[in-house]
């Protein structure tokens, strides 16, 4: 769905501004209707060519400056003054220049929460709704709290997922050049010394049938190499098209070994971020919305936004959320008991707790796992290719000898 940057003026006449992920503008001013704004102005966004890679504030340095901030705030420094002295400290050089034009907004009359929204490279969605949560309730200090814990953990989650996956995706990779490298160089090099011994005719089959795939390969890179960068253009554009994007996100899901992984990954991602939220004061269709943007995939934010629809027909969260299919049966189960015990945003920080442990468990399994599957198939494609290419020189060694 398109992002639409909106505009709109609150009960007290305040103008408030931001951008929301939706399917039309009259949807934009539904929600901001819904959440007792009236909509000024609803732009759909341009989607530019962007060259940056990741965020531009290193998680570690939020939460420096989020910890900081809640103990400033904490001792009674004025947010002003605070401000002042986290930029000044600041080394990240994009950081530092948001933080300035926040305090220079916060100067002007706006609110800490509505600066924030002005640099969503670094002040993500759910950081500026949990902010302007503290700031009603008036407890700035303990949301920034919950907020450094929030962060830590979820960095934690994502750094034990890549960990998993880094080491199976550098050993392929490594073993795709060593096979190109081979049968670039290393095997026909075998067949010209096999050519200049006459021996070609008697050569063993699966020495044979490894020249011959070394030989097509070369004389098809002209055409493998253009083929190649038509597929990864192609496969890009796919991604980018919104079904194909969530024909990839559903197969993620699905996949045999890392299905399950991912599955408990975005169960414990979304349980921590609404508990968060609704720990905080946020009200549950807000709650909701933020959690359908951070979810990281088209389907589970698509469960999520259709449980958020039926929330605010009147229905409660478990059932909506059982209808998806998404998530597991005991995951309903137990917001369902939370919600009829009145301590829903509880159970989600036990149902996060719980998924992230197994997700530890998980990501430990699926490395034991993978490990040997892929020295098995290294060592079994470097083994044929040296075997085809050794058994003709022992035969060539041992007719040597004879005569």
């Amino acid at each position: 769905m398109p992002d639409f940057a909106w505009e709109a003026r609150s009960r007290a006449g305040e103008i408030r501004k931001g951008v929301m992920n939706a399917e039309s503008a009259a949807a934009v001013e539904q929600r901001l209707r819904q959440q007792q704004l009236t909509p000024t102005h609803v732009k759909k966004k341009s989607k530019g060519f962007n060259l940056s890679f990741g965020a531009a504030v290193d998680a570690k340095d939020l939460v420096t400056f989020t910890r900081q901030f809640a103990t400033m705030i904490d001792a009674g420094l004025p947010l002003v003054q605070c401000l002042e002295l986290l930029s000044n400290q600041q080394e990240n050089k994009v950081f530092q220049a948001a933080l300035k034009d926040i305090k220079a907004s916060v100067e002007q009359g706006a609110t800490f929460s509505d600066s924030l929204r002005k640099h969503p490279n670094v002040f993500d969605e759910l950081y500026v709704n949990l902010v302007h949560a503290g700031e009603v309730g008036g407890i700035l200090d303990n949301i920034l709290n919950r907020l450094a814990v929030y962060i830590e953990k979820r960095v934690k989650l994502m750094r034990q997922i890549r960990g998993a996956l880094a080491y199976p995706i550098a050993v392929v990779c490594i073993l795709v050049i060593i096979i190109i490298v081979m049968l670039t160089f290393v095997i026909p090099a075998f067949e010209k010394m096999f050519a200049d011994f006459n021996a070609k005719e008697a050569l063993p089959e699966i020495t044979q049938a490894v020249i011959w795939v070394s030989r097509n390969f070369v004389s098809s890179l002209p055409i493998l190499i253009p083929v190649a960068g038509l597929a990864t253009a192609a496969s890009i554009l796919f991604y980018r098209n919104p079904r194909g994007k969530r024909f990839v996100h559903q197969a993620i899901l699905v996949l045999p070994i890392l299905g399950p992984v991912m599955r408990k990954t975005v169960v414990a991602r979304f349980s921590r971020t609404l508990g968060t939220l609704l720990q905080s004061g946020v009200p549950i269709l807000d709650a909701l919305e933020v959690c359908a943007k951070s979810a990281g995939n088209v389907v589970v934010s698509n469960a999520i936004m259709h449980a958020r629809d039926k929330i605010s027909e009147g229905k409660n969260m478990a059932e909506p959320l059982g209808e998806t299919k998404v998530f597991p049966n005991m995951v309903v189960q137990m917001i369902a008991v939370g919600e009829q015990a009145g301590a829903i945003d509880q159970m989600l920080s036990k149902i996060a707790d719980f998924y992230e442990d197994e997700v530890d468990v998980a990501v430990a399994s699926l490395t034991s796992l993978l490990e040997p599957i892929i020295m098995v198939v290294v060592g079994g494609v470097v083994g044929v290719v040296l075997v085809s290419m050794y058994l003709p020189i022992f035969s060539l060694a041992g007719a040597a000898k004879g005569d």
